[in-house]
């Protein structure tokens, strides 16, 4: 199988450079300064488990490429309306898609069934244009539970965890999500497979839509707004307003708001993906993780205050400068 990790960050590199080297066919897209130091250096891991460099195969661009038997579709959320379209080159019949987003992924509501069956969230797909440059019947979900930074060009911090869930949208346990498994374990994640993905996205989404967007107004690490009693006090409201949306959708959440608090504060000081996002002076994953949710909250007649009230704050925080050197 020849894999495609469309958009090398600090989560594509780190499973590419797993990948390459358990010896599996893997080429990395990337741009700038990252993408170069790829190209002459491979991806240097650093990890408590041990450093390690990889050099898997590395392009800037689709041109000349031919499609792959799965791709990683991991470029951040915002950036998908405009990176989609340019996959037609690399997308084949039975090209699998595996989307890594955080936040409600642009797919959820395709073939979800009932009323909510084909609800288009414009925050998420302005237009509809994800939607028609990824066929449905390509993707395969995934959620990322790993924290990985780039403190460097070509360089990633693993900070700890190293799981991949795995599910396909319609329930079914397919061959291509086994085969995917096989692969991730190989290369050192644990990659179960789920029959309710859907229902555990909502998991991630309840500390991505509470956590990032608090880091990015305080530039706390997780551990600091654990610990912190003013600030779990709001970050508690937000994942009950969070909870009682997915509530809405027929999804049950397999823990409690209590766990997922202590399982953020146990990954410790670091700082979640938003924060890292307006330190570097690059747009945030706002709608994806919060605007999103929200808009799903309009249209299930629920208000959100808490969450409405700290969305309006950190757009705000991103439309007038993302760093404090940027105003």
């Amino acid at each position: 199988m020849r894999f495609l990790i469309a958009g090398a960050g600090a989560i594509g590199a780190y499973i590419g450079a797993r990948m390459a080297r358990a010896g599996y066919d893997v080429t990395l897209f990337a741009r700038g300064p990252h993408l170069r130091a790829m190209e002459e250096r491979g991806v240097l891991v650093k990890s408590a488990d041990g450093d390690f460099t990889a050099k898997p195969a590395v392009i800037g661009t689709f041109e000349g490429a031919t499609p792959f038997d799965v791709i990683f579709l991991a470029v951040k959320a915002h950036a998908l309306t405009q990176f989609a379209p340019q996959l037609k080159l690399v997308l084949g019949p039975h090209t699998a898609v595996v989307s890594t987003q955080n936040g409600v992924p642009w797919w959820y509501f395709q073939g979800f069934g009932g009323e909510f069956e084909g609800m288009h969230l414009e925050r998420l797909d302005p237009g509809g244009v994800i939607a028609s440059a990824i066929a449905t019947r390509s993707v395969i979900g995934s959620i990322m539970y790993f924290a990985t930074e780039i403190p460097e060009p070509g360089v990633v911090q693993h900070i700890e965890g190293n799981r991949i869930t795995l599910g396909e949208p319609d329930g079914s346990r397919s061959e291509r999500c086994r085969k995917i498994a096989e692969a991730l374990i190989a290369s050192g994640f644990r990659a179960p497979i789920t029959t309710r993905i859907r229902h555990e996205i909502w998991v991630k989404v309840l500390g991505n839509a509470s956590f990032n967007p608090v880091s990015a107004l305080t530039r706390a690490t997780l551990a600091q707004m654990a610990h912190n009693p003013g600030v779990t006090w709001v970050i508690r409201s937000m994942m009950e307003e969070v909870e009682a949306v997915s509530k809405k959708l027929g999804m049950e959440l397999p823990i409690t708001i209590d766990q997922r608090i202590a399982g953020a504060e146990k990954v410790g000081e670091h700082k979640t993906s938003m924060l890292q996002d307006l330190e570097a002076g690059r747009p945030m994953e706002l709608e994806a993780l919060v605007g999103s949710v929200l808009e799903i909250g309009e249209r299930v007649g629920l208000p959100m205050t808490c969450t409405r009230t700290v969305y309006n704050c950190v757009k705000l925080l991103g439309e007038t400068g993302r760093s404090p050197s940027a105003r």
